[in-house]
Parts: structure tokens; C-alpha cells; sequence
């Protein structure tokens, strides 16, 4: 399995149950790769349909697979209720580099519950093209001396 950099772009989520009885959900996303986790922000009063733009970076090492999304709704003072999940298979961002945003099938209880689009890019450890692209523009390399 490939080493590297996994950059995750959540771009946003429609059709998803709403779990709250009279007001809008608050949606957010807790990003998980094999024992890392990460946090999405809040969207605040978007219900069914919100919109994040965010970027998440993890570190993939051997093994890893999959990118898991538990899509989860703020409540205040009461715990936050589980909306769904979705679960991202790896393989094809590791074998073109990158993937444009994409939707992928929220579930919860085996059952279709929305979509939420995702976004991949992957760089392979050890893949210093960018990084010498920026020291190709001077400093001692190309000095005449």
C-alpha cells in the first residue's frame, strides 16, 4: 500500500435525514483514516443540505484503505444524534493522484440516507516535485560561482 499525503476537500452533503423535530439540524463531520480523526466545523442551521468547503490533511501509511465519514448533528445540552455514515474506498485516488469532488451514498442502519461530495488528492511520499520547483528559481543553486 502507498505512503503519503491524503488532502480531503468535504465540499458539502444533500438529502440528509433531518434529525431535529421542529428546527433545522446543525450537521458536522468527524473525518476518520485508520486512528486518525479529524473535525469538520459546525453548519450552523443548514439542515439537510450543508455546505462546508474545508480542507483535511492526514498521513497514510501502510494498510490504509479507507476514508470513513460519520456525518453527526450539534445538539446543545443533549448528546449529538448519529445522521449517517459514508465509507470512501482509497484505491482509485491511489492509483490517479486525485479525484474532483464526488458523491458518495450516506448510510445509516443499511439504509440510503443523502449524499455527501468529497474531494481527493493524493501525494506519494518521497514525490518532491513541488518542493524543487520552488528552489529552482535561485538562491545558491544558481549562483555562478
Amino acid at each position: 500500500m502507498p505512503q503519503g499525503k491524503l488532502e480531503v476537500l468535504l465540499v458539502g452533503a444533500k438529502g440528509l435525514e433531518n434529525t431535529e423535530f421542529l428546527a433545522k439540524m446543525d450537521p458536522y463531520v468527524v473525518l476518520i483514516c485508520r486512528t486518525q480523526e479529524q473535525k469538520s466545523s459546525v453548519a450552523s442551521g443548514q439542515g439537510t443540505e450543508p455546505d462546508w468547503n474545508e480542507s483535511f490533511v492526514f498521513t497514510v501509511s501502510d494498510g490504509v484503505s479507507e476514508l470513513n465519514l460519520k456525518i453527526m448533528d450539534s445538539d446543545c445540552g443533549t448528546e449529538d444524534d448519529f445522521v449517517g455514515e459514508a465509507t470512501i474506498p482509497l484505491e482509485p485516488v491511489f492509483m490517479e493522484g486525485s479525484l474532483p469532488p464526488t458523491p458518495y451514498n450516506v448510510v445509516k442502519d443499511q439504509e440510503y440516507r443523502g449524499e455527501i461530495r468529497i474531494g481527493l488528492t493524493f501525494t506519494p511520499e518521497g514525490d518532491q516535485s513541488s518542493t524543487q520547483q520552488e528552489e529552482s528559481y535561485g538562491g545558491w543553486n544558481a549562483s555562478s560561482y
